[in-house]
């Protein structure tokens, strides 16, 4: 048969002849001259055989533009039984396969190499699989039973596995080997999946597996036995082509609307970090603060440990001579160190705000995911719900300055992990995987993994009061499966950890002063950067800064959702996502809060763990930010029922839904220029006043409070070591920890000088203690950049040291090696 008459009878849903047969059996041929003729015997006489068993059969042998002769052999047959398919010129086994199966007119199809690398007898194991229940039996080399009597070469066994692998986690779940090239299928469903295929290559079996799985039509994986027979024609470069189709396939079964969804949360973040991302190096985010000088300092620090291999869990670069335990701080390891190669091409503006844009829609695709699979299919609803998820107010006022708590993507993947160890199906693999998981957010952020914790234990507990028979069956695998994360993840994050706690630099616990939660109002108001109802004055009077504005839902998202609440609480998932958010809410209230337009104090919930290990360094009104996917995941819930409803009450729910919403639409981050860098440090003119082991001394000493100086050294390629600076690190003999460097008497009078302008006496004993402060940093050079009070900070130098500094570069030098 022509390749033309074979996709005519198959776009006319006919095979040639009319005539059904009860199995087809489909080889697809390239150049096979010298093993089809065997194998044909083999089939022919063994299904001649099986007559009573198979009834009337055919083969179709589908030679996919050979130039030996493996069409003449088979015409040569005269067996009307034995048909030939070609096509005009050798295409891939995907077309060849195509066309066989099109051709075919079996109530049953067999697809089976040309070698028989599957003995035809293997036959019989599949026709037992196969029936009502069963769409297609398999034969596999990956499942007990399984016998492979002559292995291939050891490479490409492991390449077959890991494709496997690959192949379960991108295309068809739960099948462990695809491309076992014995497979039998019902025949209508089989030549309708080969007509929907449009891979050419080795991929086809993928694709029409994934046919099958996406029509919920049953597989069976059949244990076969199997024997590698020389002149395979799958080369070293068909890995590389099955990846590739593999890739198309699952480009091609990406929704529209996932699509979508996807490139709307990438135009909100680009939205949002509009006014730094387009010219990063040359912005800045005041509400930052200064932690956009210390975030884009960490991601220097980590990628000169990758370029210049050294411990990547500390440096003296920063509080010389004593250095900073970078476990300790929010150096976020799990992405700073993949992003170390951005950062080297292009700096570490460029790399932090990438970063953190690419970061925040990631989170969001992330929340959308968990939405469609866990909560509602619904992509409308899906959409809404991971966008508050991902750009709650909280979420935005960190985005100002935090990363670690914007970049979350890998929280809903845990959510979904410990889900799935619910469910008990594959506690093993999910409970390592989870560990897996874990592992890697410890070094995104371990305050967010707790926070999420709560979130989630909140949520258990709920759901577990609400549906206690799925809480029985539930409990087993589950905490099965988290001792199983437990001890994956434990071994891989051990050292970090261990130094993290006991290393150089370490710390207790960072102190936030007697009540750091939320007022009840907060929980009300609206941000600043609300786009319609933003005021600073009236949201920075309820939170300690534009960064930990870590409420502020408004007030019509409060009623909306209770109203939800009310309406939906037949549903255990409602009940459960209800007391999360709740929960979360009254915990984020502290140790005591007090009653709005009252005296009257009371004790919070906080009080409970305030002082326990962990949760002692927890800024406690961080854990309102769990309300975000709880309340997202409600509206989700109410606006996938509401698309089934009446017109009046589908209009009046869209708008009570737009109405809350409305207020917490996020207006881009500020941004301004940024101070240029001296040209004393910019040009390299620092170079010859320092010596080696020496440190640059910034005047006054970088700080929480003015951390600029850390900005020139990563613009200096950190070139010179600073005194002071910009992290977590202990002080006095209980190690507590604190913002910042230990205050020494000459780094407090600079800072005192600079903020008040008042300058001290400075006599004899001044200036001693200042030539052992300088002794102790190392000090090579001192350097005051014009800033405010700058002309007081001039004088005290020249009190201090003796003599007036040197304009140069656009700072003012001292050089302490004596020279002028």
């Amino acid at each position: 048969m022509s390749e033309a008459a074979a996709d005519r009878a198959a776009a006319d849903g006919a095979a040639p002849d009319d005539r059904t047969v009860d199995l087809s059996v489909v080889i697809p041929a390239y150049n096979e001259e010298e093993r089809l003729g065997p194998s044909l015997d083999a089939v022919t006489a063994y299904l001649g055989a099986g007559a009573a068993r198979f009834g009337e059969w055919e083969v179709v042998v589908a030679d996919d533009g050979s130039t030996d002769g493996t069409a003449g052999l088979v015409t040569a047959r005269r067996d009307p039984r034995v048909r030939l398919v070609t096509g005009d010129r050798n295409r891939g086994k995907g077309h060849a396969l195509r066309l066989g199966v099109a051709a075919t007119r079996g109530r049953r199809v067999l697809l089976t190499d040309a070698d028989l690398a599957a003995p035809i007898e293997e036959l019989e194991r599949l026709d037992e699989a196969i029936g009502e229940d069963t769409a297609a039996a398999i034969g596999s080399r990956s499942v007990p039973g399984a016998s492979i009597e002559h292995h291939q070469h050891r490479v490409r066994e492991l390449l077959g596995h890991a494709g496997n692998v690959l192949i379960r986690r991108v295309a068809v779940p739960g099948i462990r080997d695809t491309q076992c090239g014995f497979k039998l299928f019902d025949g209508e469903r089989a030549r309708a999946a080969f007509a929907a295929t449009r891979l050419n290559g080795w991929g086809i079996d993928v694709e029409v597996l994934q046919h099958f799985h996406r029509a919920g039509w049953p597989v069976a994986e059949v244990p076969v036995r199997w024997s590698h027979r020389p002149g395979s024609k799958v080369g070293p470069l068909d890995y590389g082509r099955v990846l590739a189709e593999l890739a198309r396939l699952r480009a091609r079964s990406v929704r529209p609307a996932d699509l979508f969804a996807a490139v709307l949360f990438l135009l909100m973040s680009v939205t949002l970090y509009s006014g730094r991302l387009f010219d990063p190096a040359h912005r800045y985010l005041p509400d930052s603060m200064q932690d956009q000088n210390q975030w884009e300092w960490f991601f220097t620090v980590v990628a000169d440990s990758v370029a210049h291999p050294h411990n990547p869990l500390f440096t003296d670069l920063q509080n010389f001579p004593d250095g900073v335990n970078l476990m300790a701080n929010t150096a976020m390891l799990g992405l700073s160190v993949p992003f170390a190669p951005l950062t080297l091409a292009f700096g570490p503006a460029v790399s932090l705000s990438v970063c953190m844009a690419l970061g925040l829609a990631a989170t969001a695709a992330a929340w959308y995911w968990l939405i469609v699979r866990r909560v509602t299919a619904h992509r409308g609803a899906a959409v809404v719900g991971a966008s508050l998820a991902a750009f709650a107010p909280p979420m935005v006022s960190h985005a100002n300055a935090h990363p670690n708590f914007v970049i979350l993507f890998m929280v809903p993947l845990i959510v979904d992990r410990a889900l799935r160890l619910c469910a008990g199906a594959r506690v093993r693999r999910d409970g390592i995987l989870l560990g897996l998981m874990a592992a890697y957010q410890v070094f995104l952020g371990e305050e967010p993994l707790l926070l999420a914790a709560i979130g989630m234990t909140l949520f258990a507990v709920a759901y577990g009061a609400a549906r206690p028979d799925v809480a029985r069956a539930a409990w087993r695998p589950l905490l099965k499966g988290l001792l199983t994360a437990g001890a994956v993840c434990l071994p891989i994050v051990a050292f970090p950890l261990y130094w993290q706690f006991t290393g150089p630099q370490s710390y207790g616990s960072v102190l936030h002063g007697d009540n750091a939660g939320n007022s009840p109002l907060a929980l009300l108001a609206f941000a600043e950067r609300s786009l319609f109802a933003g005021d600073a004055q009236s949201a920075n009077a309820l939170a300690s800064n534009p960064t930990e504005q870590n409420a502020f839902y408004g007030w019509p998202l409060i009623l909306v959702t209770f109203a939800i609440t009310v309406r939906l609480w037949e549903s255990a998932l409602v009940k459960a996502l209800a007391v999360t958010a709740a929960g979360a809410a009254f915990l984020s209230l502290g140790p005591r809060f007090r009653l709005p337009l009252t005296h009257t104090v009371y004790p919070g919930p906080w009080a409970l763990l305030a002082h326990r290990p962990l949760f002692e360094s927890v800024i406690e009104s961080r854990v309102a930010m769990v309300c975000a996917p709880a309340l997202g995941m409600l509206l989700a819930l109410a606006l996938a029922r509401l698309s089934g409803a009446r017109p009046r009450t589908l209009y009046g729910g869209l708008l009570a839904v737009s109405l809350a919403l409305l207020p917490l639409v996020p207006a881009p981050l500020k941004a301004v220029d940024r101070a240029p860098v001296p040209a004393f440090i910019a040009d390299g003119m620092w170079k010859p006043y320092l010596r080696d082991g020496e440190s640059l001394v910034p005047v006054p000493l970088p700080d929480p409070g003015a951390a600029e100086a850390l900005h020139w050294q990563t613009a200096a390629h950190l070139g010179f070591r600073l005194p002071g600076g910009y992290f977590n690190g202990p002080y006095g003999p209980d190690r507590v920890g604190i913002y910042g460097a230990v205050p020494r008497p000459t780094s407090s009078m600079l800072r005192d000088v600079r903020y008040t302008g008042v300058v001290p006496p400075i006599d004899e004993t001044r200036r001693r203690q200042a030539r052992q402060d300088f002794a102790h940093w190392h000090a090579g050079v001192l350097v005051l950049a014009p800033q405010q009070n700058d002309d007081r900070l001039r004088e005290v130098l020249f009190r201090l040291v003796g003599r007036e500094g040197k304009w140069t570069g656009g700072v003012w030098v001292w050089d302490l090696h004596g020279r002028s």
